[in-house]
């Protein structure tokens, strides 16, 4: 078994390396935005890309994950699977970026953004060669070539960074600046993945083939389209029920969760392929059960030191008393643990998913995931107008909740795994009492450095006082990280 979970911590480290680094490079650009632009700006440019997030859904229609589930059998030819997918979505991506380039100023109209109705012809191009490279991605990720891919993904990310400093200072552009700066970096990742793309392609399409990638990746449409609800939904009812200006204060703190969030994404690009692999082993069970307790552990810690010291490191100043979000944007900085909450759920979320996929119950997640977007948008509407932004933030944090009991009902019922539930009971347990002193001391204006401190160090001991961590469990880890 440690054996297992030190093979899923290497591949997880290796994508970690180019989650961790592309995507905080990439968050570089949040202190950067919030320090130039307007909270109005940066809540048009929020919805723009809640837009692009909806529509790349609609693009891709689960045919990536229908992918990655046939190039693993035994019962089809991997390259053939690769070229009627690649291919197959190929076709399909041109027609959708046709119809939206004839209609974007109509686009542009109905969503109200007139003045800005230009940015969607780079939405277009992005949506393009985004959607064309995920399918390379994907098998860069089957194929275990982690250095390849974290290369690409990294200069992407650079690239992107760059080109914002640069037509933003330099050459004075507005929010579109943010999107020429993408769609470079989308086009630098197609180019890149050129080789490989031409490498796998027989240039024909398998007829059975693309009727099982089609017949396993369609239900993802709607699911990913409701998962992408959970995501970004409160965008679009925020805009409308307040203004853009909240909206970008909401979505500026929103991101200072990237660093659970980030934990989540190199953690889900190593958990797929690992529980395909390893399905079949005689003690897959026992191996599935501990990385949810190790997730869990884990996820609370980085969950405790953010919510108690985020606040300091949003206010840190610099360059003449700009601080590292924007002072305007500082007012929403209290949904921050509630956002980290959330990103733990929906780890727990993605652990669960194992057995929807070994057991091929995928039509299962349309549901569930549809029963977590509708949480989403009626708390929404219920919430936002009495609490504001709080409201969307709750909302996120309740629709996480659902889905990922949802999915642990379901998974549980094809595929049932014995978890250490005393662990989950305790771990947030100890996340309550923690949280619960926090807005105790912070209600009565009493918490300061040294409180915030005393409740880490609180947390620290509570883990061990309830035996979530044993100290011979510290060895054995320590042991495992020194042989690798």
């Amino acid at each position: 078994m440690l054996d297992k979970i030190k093979e899923l911590t290497k591949d997880t480290a290796l994508y970690g390396i180019s989650t961790i680094v592309g995507r905080f490079l990439n968050f570089l650009l949040v202190p950067f935005y919030t320090n130039v632009f307007s909270t109005e700006q940066f809540g048009v440019q929020s919805y723009i890309f809640a837009f692009l997030a909806f529509a790349n859904i609609v693009y891709i229609y689960g045919m990536d994950a229908a992918f990655m589930k046939y190039s693993t059998s035994e019962n089809f030819d991997k390259k053939r699977v690769y070229s009627t997918a690649y291919l197959f979505t190929l076709v399909t991506t041109s027609l959708f970026s046709v119809i939206l380039f004839f209609n974007y100023q109509w686009i542009a109209s109905s969503l109200n953004f007139e003045d800005y109705s230009n940015i969607f012809l780079y939405v277009v191009a992005i949506l393009f060669l985004d959607s064309s490279a995920l399918i390379p991605f994907a098998n860069l990720r089957l194929e275990r070539k982690a250095k390849k891919f974290a290369t690409i993904k990294i200069l992407n990310i650079l690239i992107n960074v760059t080109l914002n400093f640069i037509l933003i200072l330099k050459y004075k552009f507005g929010i579109e600046a943010i999107f020429i700066s993408n769609l470079a970096a989308s086009l630098f990742s197609f180019i890149a993945l050129a080789p490989d793309i031409i490498k796998n392609l027989t240039f024909s399409v398998e007829k059975s083939y693309l009727v099982k990638l089609l017949k396993f990746g369609i239900p993802y449409l709607p699911a990913s389209m409701a998962a992408m609800m959970v995501q970004m939904i409160d965008v679009p009812i925020i805009r409308e029920l307040t203004n853009e200006s909240t909206l970008g204060i909401y979505r500026a703190n929103y991101k200072l969760g990237i660093f659970m969030m980030l934990f989540v994404a190199m953690f889900n690009y190593a958990w797929q392929p690992f529980f395909l692999t390893n399905a079949k082993q005689e003690n897959a069970k026992q191996i599935f059960a501990k990385v949810l307790s190790l997730f869990l552990i884990t996820s609370s810690f980085i969950w405790v030191v953010l919510s108690l010291f985020i606040e300091d490191l949003a206010s840190i100043e610099f360059l003449n008393g700009k601080t590292i979000i924007g002072q305007e944007f500082l007012v929403g900085i209290h949904i921050v643990p509630v956002i980290l909450l959330a990103y733990i759920f929906h780890g727990l979320y993605i652990n669960f998913t194992a057995g929807i996929y070994i057991e091929e119950k995928t039509n299962y997640l349309p549901a569930i995931t549809g029963l977590g977007a509708i949480a989403n948008i009626v708390s929404n509407f219920i919430l936002v107008p009495k609490y504001g932004i709080t409201g969307g933030a709750l909302s996120t944090l309740f629709s996480y909740i659902i889905m990922s009991t949802g999915i642990y009902l379901v998974s549980q019922k094809f595929y049932k795994v014995k978890y250490d539930y005393s662990l989950v009971g305790k771990v947030f347990l100890i996340i309550a009492i923690v949280a619960s002193l926090y807005y105790y001391f912070t209600s009565t204006n009493s918490i300061d450095l040294l409180t915030k401190v005393g409740l880490f160090f609180l947390y620290i001991v509570l883990l061990f006082l309830l035996r979530v961590i044993k100290t011979s469990e510290i060895k054995t880890t320590l042991n495992l990280i020194l042989k690798r």
